[in-house]
C-alpha cells in the first residue's frame, strides 16, 4: 500500500522514538515540563515570537489563537477553503462564539484586495466588526500552495493601519520555508499568532505550538486547560517534535520532489484526450481533477490498486507525500492512477 491520504499518516522513525523514551519530562500543568518548555521557546524563536504553546492539535492551536483576538459576536475574516473554515468542525463559533466571513480563491492564495473589500473593523451598531484576519500557508484545500511574501506583507500593513489582529495558520509553514527560502521569523513577523504543527511533514505523532506575546500564551494556556487541553509528562510527545527540528525540516525537500513525480508522472500516463487534470504541486500536495469519474469512485479504483488518496471534492482527490513515500513509489502511484481518471 502507498499511502498518499495525507503526510499525517506518518510514522515515529528510530532516532525520534530514542529521542521521546530519553526526554526528561515532568507535570506540564504545573509548568515542570523541561522539554515542552524548550520546544514552545525554541519555537517562539524561530519564528520571532516572545512565547509559545504546546498544543495537542494544529487545530486547537488555531481555536487559542483566533481566540486572543476575536471575542464572541466579533469576526475574522479567511479564505473560503480555509483549515479553520473547513475543516475544524465549526470549533471556532461552537466553542469560543467566533464568526467568519471568508472570500473565495481558485488557488488559496490571498488577495490583498480582496481582503481589503471585506475589512470593517468598525462596522456600527448594526453590523460585525472585524477583530481579526487569518491566512494560512501553505494553504492545504488549495493544493499546498505557497503564499507570496509580497502579499502577505501587503495583507499584514492593511491590518495593522485597520487595527486588526493577524493570526496565520501555518500548519505546513516549514513547507513554504523550505521552498522558497523566506526566514521563519520574516514570516512570523507579519502576524500577532501563528501556529505550526509538527505530525504532518515533520513526521511527529502529535503536536503543534501556537506562539505570540508572552500574555497572549499565558492567556491562550489558561483557555487550553478550560478546553480540556491541559496536560501532563507529556515532554515524550515534544521530544519528538525537537527531534523533528533537527532532523526533519530540510528533507522536506524530498517530500516536494516525490510530489513532482507523482504529477509528472500520471500526466504522462493519462489517456489521450482526457478531461481530468493533474495540478502543478508547489509543495507536497497534489491536486487531480477526476474529470468525468465521480471522486470516490477514483478513490476506490486506486484503492484496489494499493494507492489510497483523499477525497476532496465531488471530482477531485488529492495525494500528498510524506517521509513514508519515496519518489519512485509516487512516480509508480502516478502511472497506476492515471488511467482510472475519466
Amino acid at each position: 500500500m502507498i499511502d498518499l491520504r495525507s503526510d499525517t499518516v506518518t510514522v515515529p522513525t528510530a532516532g525520534m522514538l530514542a529521542a521521546m523514551t530519553a526526554a526528561p519530562v515532568g507535570d506540564d500543568v504545573y509548568g515542570e515540563d523541561p522539554t515542552i518548555a524548550e520546544l514552545e521557546a525554541r519555537t517562539a524563536a524561530l519564528l520571532g515570537h516572545e512565547a509559545g504553546l504546546f498544543c495537542a492539535t494544529g487545530s486547537l492551536a488555531n481555536v487559542l489563537g483566533v481566540a486572543q483576538h476575536v471575542g464572541p459576536g466579533q469576526e475574522v475574516l479567511c479564505d473560503a477553503g480555509a483549515h479553520i473554515a473547513r475543516a475544524e468542525m465549526g470549533a471556532h463559533g461552537a466553542l469560543t462564539g467566533v464568526t467568519m466571513r471568508t472570500w473565495v480563491t481558485p488557488d488559496g492564495r490571498v488577495d490583498p484586495d480582496g481582503v481589503a473589500a471585506l475589512l470593517a473593523p468598525d462596522a456600527g451598531p448594526y453590523l460585525v466588526s472585524t477583530a481579526c484576519v487569518a491566512l494560512e500557508n501553505t494553504h492545504n484545500f488549495g493544493g499546498g500552495t505557497i503564499q507570496p511574501l509580497a502579499a502577505l506583507q501587503a495583507v499584514s500593513t492593511l491590518c495593522a493601519d485597520a487595527g486588526v489582529a493577524r493570526h496565520l495558520d501555518g500548519a505546513r509553514l516549514w513547507n513554504a520555508h523550505v521552498v522558497t527560502g523566506v526566514d521563519l521569523a520574516t514570516y512570523g513577523a507579519l502576524f500577532d499568532t501563528v501556529s505550526v504543527c509538527f505530525s504532518k511533514g515533520l513526521g511527529a505523532p502529535v503536536g503543534s505550538v501556537l506562539v505570540g506575546s508572552a500574555a497572549q500564551m499565558a492567556t491562550a494556556r489558561v483557555l487550553r486547560k478550560r478546553l480540556g487541553g491541559g496536560w501532563r509528562q507529556a515532554g515524550l510527545l515534544a521530544a519528538a517534535c525537537l527531534y523533528a527540528l533537527d532532523h526533519h525540516v530540510a528533507r522536506l525537500a524530498d517530500d516536494h520532489a516525490a510530489a513532482s513525480a507523482f504529477a509528472d508522472a500520471a500526466r504522462e500516463a493519462l489517456p489521450v484526450g482526457s478531461p481530468a487534470r493533474v495540478a502543478e504541486p508547489g509543495t507536497n500536495i497534489v491536486v487531480v481533477h477526476t474529470g468525468g469519474v465521480l471522486a470516490v469512485e477514483v478513490a476506490a479504483r486506486a484503492l484496489a490498486e494499493g494507492i489510497a488518496l483523499s477525497v476532496v471534492g465531488a471530482r477531485v482527490v488529492r495525494a500528498v507525500t510524506h517521509l513514508g513515500v519515496t519518489a519512485d513509489q509516487a512516480r509508480r502511484a502516478g502511472e497506476i492512477l492515471a488511467p482510472l481518471l475519466g
